[in-house]
């Protein structure tokens, strides 16, 4: 692996590096993404970057126990594992990821692929219809909420979490199958519906996967427990030369999540 490396350019090595740490830190790598400001899709250079370099980084997943896996269906490459750290998701968060489902479900059926973009005002207007809103929440809970799924690919925000108005167009990722398919969705929302508040989440959901085993794909950021021994990780050999970042976006501090009065 360390001769791999070296015979490659800074550049290409530094791809490597964090499609590496992507890989860790989120569900999955999709080969399309969309622009986080316009929403326009475009090609994602880590999908790329899996594809060209596919056997390398297997290799190097497989010494920490993970398997890189590729998804013709959804277009994607994740890794599964012994050697993965997970991330527990939320009572709230999971009754939001079903109303996403619920929604993206809905749209694909009546509108096609093109119209798979929701937004704060729809979520909770789906969340009170299928009682799995029935409280207002915090901007805490809305912002911990969306921005764990969109560390995890399932959405895409325009922008920065907190500058989110009610009708700001949010972009569902069909990614959001692996996490609950359409057989078992009326089956989780009535039992995530009979769980008051202020219990924990009824399967003690782990993204581990209350729903397929691909949810044990999620992950934290690993970035760290990569950096104890670069002597002995030849990806640590090689700095970051550039920025290799696909998108960005300005960051806000607004937190504009005020529910509409019941």
């Amino acid at each position: 692996m360390i001769e791999y490396i070296q015979e490659l350019s800074p550049n290409e090595a530094a791809g490597i590096k964090k499609t590496i740490q992507d890989l860790f830190r989120q569900t999955c790598i999709l080969q399309v993404k969309c622009d986080p400001v316009t929403l326009v899709q475009r090609d994602n250079p880590r999908y790329r970057i899996c594809a060209n370099h596919r056997e390398f980084i297997a290799d190097y997943l497989s010494v920490l126990d993970c398997e890189l896996v590729h998804d013709p269906h959804e277009h994607i490459f994740r890794i599964k594992g012994e050697g993965m750290p997970t991330d527990r998701m939320t009572l709230t968060g999971t009754r939001i990821l079903l109303i996403l489902k619920v929604i993206y479900r809905d749209k694909i059926m009546g509108e096609g692929l093109n119209a798979t973009v929701t937004s704060l005002e729809e979520i909770r207007e789906v969340g009170r219809s299928t009682n799995l809103l029935a409280r207002r929440l915090t901007v805490q809970e809305w912002q911990d909420t969306l921005t764990m799924l969109k560390t995890h690919q399932i959405i895409e925000l325009p922008g920065a979490v907190g500058s989110l108005e009610d009708d700001t167009p949010i972009y569902i990722y069909s990614t959001i199958n692996i996490f609950c398919s359409s057989v078992e969705l009326g089956e989780l929302i009535k039992n995530y519906t009979d769980v008051p508040e202020d219990m924990e989440d009824p399967t003690k959901d782990s993204m581990e996967n209350p729903t397929k085993d691909t949810m044990e794909d999620l992950t934290k950021d690993s970035t760290e427990d990569s950096s104890e021994d670069p002597t002995e990780d030849p990806i640590q050999e090689h700095q970051d030369v550039g920025d290799t970042e696909e998108f960005t976006s300005e960051e806000s501090k607004e937190n504009i999540y005020e529910d509409v009065p019941q």
